[in-house]
């Protein structure tokens, strides 16, 4: 049986599960480290896909004249 399980890693390696489990005997387990994530990570990443419309050309045509010019 495979479960995920959400848990806090402390900086000295001491292991938070953040749901209890009951386990009918010794179990092996995988943990893999999530970096965190701030708030202002979490709103550019979620808009990144509705802002991808905008990355074409014509959109590039469009605003050229709101670029200023380049020395």
């Amino acid at each position: 049986m495979l479960k995920t399980l959400e848990a806090i890693i402390e900086q000295d390696g001491v292991v938070s599960l953040n749901e209890p489990i009951k386990l009918s005997r010794r179990s092996k387990a995988l943990v893999t480290i999530l970096e965190e994530v701030s708030e202002v990570d979490e709103a550019m990443m979620l808009s990144e896909s509705a802002l991808q419309d905008w990355n074409r050309p014509e959109e590039n045509e469009a605003c050229a004249n709101l670029q200023s010019p380049r020395s």
